[in-house]
């Protein structure tokens, strides 16, 4: 296979490891990632417990890594530590011609969330001065850009605490601000993925807390701020984190992911449009591209779209490159979600609208033809009049229906309400017995010190005992030579007299 042409004839939904020249980048995961032109950028990540801080370009064309040189920018970055920190979990957004860093988890403590740049013009890195209500520091969380603003949702804080919070970055005024939504928000997670469908609809998938993973599907639409959990069809999903998902077109890809005891291997699509899952393609539950921690970007070669892999955890740190020919699906024009009592409810009125326009339409003689009676068309406009009184009936049925529904829905607020109330309990419990915890195992190390100083003791009393024995020994001793000494003195004046 010619290097240059790697992408012909590629077979579709079949992944393929790329056949790199020259030397690579040390495996890692939770990196970010992300693809301008016909480059893929890769910053950061883990290894071992250890964050990366290098970043590394790898060519598509030519399929070799460089290492991306880089100096520091003195009139936007003030910091004299090192260029990039070392970094994972965080996200990188290309945005002309800089790419942006947003965001993970750092040895350099921070409060709020750092915005860092890199220039791939001139090479300079710096920090990025932002203002407003800047989000909690964090990491694992996910960042999508849509128009000329980055939306964060979620992640992982420096207290481990698990955050379902929603920020806006604006990019050209480069302040942040808080979102206030409405309806039930998906609960705390990180490591999931997100991606935008119409330019209004933010989709979550996935992620997990520090209890569970998830395999849902939440909604925020970015005109009402309303979250809603749609109705999905298609093939069954597992749950999953640490996955990475890209959009081409409607379509939404997932890669990847794991439930922190097997790494699920299949390769999903969403349907944006439908609200329909597929399963593309699988791979062996220890394949690299089952991986937790991995990136998929989509890059433009020739006209066609493809899929690129790079990195992640199963078992063992990966830094092959995987690249994917998607099949062409269905793109369907972009869908206005609705619940399912306001779509049948709209469709009657519609059909309602329908129908008195026409009950109107003048009906005019046909030449050669009988002449239609008023008799006739007062009959027919009669019929449309029940029809439409009958659709209002529908139309009304639709409504308390939906009422139904929102009761139905508040019930279920209330629920979810109640078992987040039981799971703070849990958590305090838990919290509290992990405090005893701590107590008991440092009074444990109390008593062994005090164990160890009894052993001091022990020998020193064994010490004084010796001594006490030879003491008393030689009290014997003394004792008996004076018995020796004092017979011999009045044997003495026995014998004189």
């Amino acid at each position: 296979m010619d290097i240059m042409d790697w992408h012909v004839g590629l077979a579709v939904d079949n992944w393929m490891a790329l056949p790199v020249s020259g030397s690579r980048p040390m495996a890692r995961y939770k990196h970010a990632a992300v693809v301008v032109g016909e480059k893929l950028y890769i910053s950061g990540g883990s290894r071992n417990g250890r964050y990366l801080s290098d970043v590394q370009v790898f060519d598509l064309r030519n399929l070799v890594w460089s290492s991306l040189r880089l100096g520091k920018d003195k009139i936007n970055d003030n910091n004299t530590q090192e260029l990039i920190p070392a970094t994972s979990g965080h996200s990188m957004i290309a945005w002309g011609s800089k790419l942006l860093l947003i965001g993970g988890h750092s040895k350099q403590i921070s409060t709020s969330v750092t915005v860092r740049f890199i220039d791939l013009e001139t090479s300079l890195c710096g920090d990025l001065e932002t203002s407003g209500d800047v989000p909690r520091a964090r990491g694992g969380h996910s960042a999508t850009l849509v128009g000329s603003k980055i939306i964060i949702f979620g992640g992982e804080d420096f207290s481990r605490q698990i955050l379902n919070d929603v920020h806006v970055l604006d990019l050209e005024t480069m302040v942040w601000s808080v979102v206030g939504t409405m309806q039930t928000p998906p609960a705390p997670r990180f490591d999931h993925s997100a991606s935008l469908h119409a330019d209004r609809y933010l989709l979550i998938f996935g992620g997990c807390s520090h209890a569970t993973c998830f395999n849902d599907l939440h909604m925020l639409d970015l005109l009402t701020m309303e979250w809603s959990q749609p109705e999905i069809r298609g093939d069954s999903v597992s749950v999953r984190a640490g996955h990475a998902g890209v959009c081409i077109d409607d379509n939404w890809y997932i890669v990847g992911g794991g439930d922190n005891r097997s790494g699920s291997p299949e390769t999903l699509v969403l349907n944006t449009s439908k609200l329909v899952w597929s399963v593309a393609t699988s791979v062996k539950e220890r394949d690299a591209l089952a991986s937790e921690g991995l990136s998929l970007c989509s890059a433009l070669l020739n006209g066609e779209k493809y899929l690129i892999s790079f990195g992640g955890y199963n078992g063992k740190y990966n830094n092959d490159v995987f690249v994917m020919r998607p099949r062409p699906r269905d793109s369907s024009q972009p869908k206005i979600y609705q619940s399912p009592a306001a779509a049948a409810a709209a469709a009657s009125v519609t059909a309602a609208y329908a129908l008195s326009k026409s009950a109107n339409v003048h009906h005019p003689q046909t030449v050669g033809l009988k002449s239609v009676s008023q008799a006739d068309i007062t009959a027919e406009i009669d019929a449309y009049r029940k029809e439409l009184t009958e659709l209002e009936l529908l139309l009304n049925e639709a409504r308390e229906e939906n009422s139904t529904l929102l009761g139905k829905l508040d019930e279920i607020n209330g629920t979810y309400a109640e078992l987040s109330k039981e799971r703070q309990s849990v958590q305090g419990q838990l919290i509290t017995e992990r405090t005893r915890c701590l107590n008991l195992e440092a009074q444990i190390a109390e008593m062994q010190k005090m164990l160890a100083s009894f052993k001091s003791i022990e020998d020193e009393v064994q010490s004084l005992r010796s001594q006490k024995s030879i003491w008393e020994r030689d009290m014997e001793l003394a004792s008996a030579m004076e018995r020796q000494g004092s017979g011999g003195i009045w044997k003495w004046m026995s014998g004189s007299t």
